[in-house]
């Protein structure tokens, strides 16, 4: 934002106009994707395109995450697109405006290559090992074991760091390890991934692009999102990584065709059988 500012006055009038737009309301323009912000600022998309590199980013995204990390670090408010005036409903209204309007953002940039990377590598393995450092990391980590023994890969997850790093090393050639962590540059996650690399197993990143997570997996699965006001690991973020979980998880079951609908086919009916998934079942505790 201040970079912005200080320079208004030595840019052509044309970007001049693209950075007033975006100084008079910088959370709109987080939110809003290329074609709005060229047709409120009376210019062509590319112009945009051109605009942020002309300010010392990579593109339109990167401008983008270092608008919102400016944002964050300055700003009195618990969510960037909240002020304290705001009403109730416009809590509501803002909030979740905030994370469709990333979602759609995000969305242009995941890299269907990499996913496809991804899964030919878990569709293989021997064995799979799922790993996070921290509340979240970890809660990410034991969801895509779930989802990945109910498609019949094998797999672990561990939280214990001692046991992360314990099965890292038995991990051999042809063996995954899953890797999550949006901060990226946990100590104790980074030594494992260490270790399944020296062990031969091939390392799948769920992170930011240029962690050290990233710089020492195999594939990374990127989560480029605008940063949280409050919180390390915010509501975006952790939308972002389980929506990877979920894309991964479609492919896979897709990939494995037959044997992980049968798969899953039984674990529904068995759970129905049992009244364990469904609206009808008793309150546990038979009260």
């Amino acid at each position: 934002m201040r970079t912005l500012r200080d320079t208004l006055d030595g840019l052509p009038e044309t970007q001049a106009r693209i950075a007033r737009m975006i100084v008079a309301d910088p959370e709109w323009a987080v939110q809003t994707g290329v074609e709005l912000l060229a047709e409120r600022a009376g210019v062509s998309a590319p112009t945009i395109v051109r605009f942020a590199r002309a300010v010392g980013c990579e593109g339109v995204r990167d401008m983008k995450l270092k608008l919102a990390g400016s944002l964050a670090l300055g700003t009195p408010y618990v969510h960037r697109s909240v002020r304290p005036t705001d009403a109730p409903g416009e809590v509501v209204r803002n909030v979740v405006g905030s994370v469709t309007s990333m979602l759609a953002e995000w969305q242009s940039s995941i890299d269907p290559a990499r996913i496809e990377e991804a899964v030919a590598a878990i569709r293989t393995a021997g064995r799979v090992d799922t790993a996070g450092t921290g509340a979240t990391s970890h809660f990410l980590a034991h969801d895509l074991h779930a989802r990945l023994f109910r498609l019949g890969i094998p797999s672990n997850s561990f939280a214990d760091t001692h046991l992360q790093l314990t099965a890292a090393s038995c991990l051999t050639r042809g063996d995954v390890l899953v890797a999550i962590s949006y901060v990226g540059r946990m100590p104790a996650l980074l030594r494992t991934v260490a270790v399944a690399r020296r062990a031969g197993a091939t390392v799948v990143a769920i992170t930011r692009t240029g962690t050290p997570l990233h710089r020492a997996a195999d594939i990374l699965l990127a989560v480029d999102v605008p940063g949280d006001a409050t919180m390390r690991v915010g509501t975006d973020a952790t939308i972002a990584q389980l929506i990877v979980i979920e894309i991964l998880s479609v492919r896979l079951g897709l990939a494995l065709g037959g044997r992980a609908t049968s798969r899953l086919a039984a674990i529904h009916d068995l759970l129905q059988s049992e009244q364990l998934d469904s609206d009808d079942a008793p309150a546990l505790g038979g009260g």
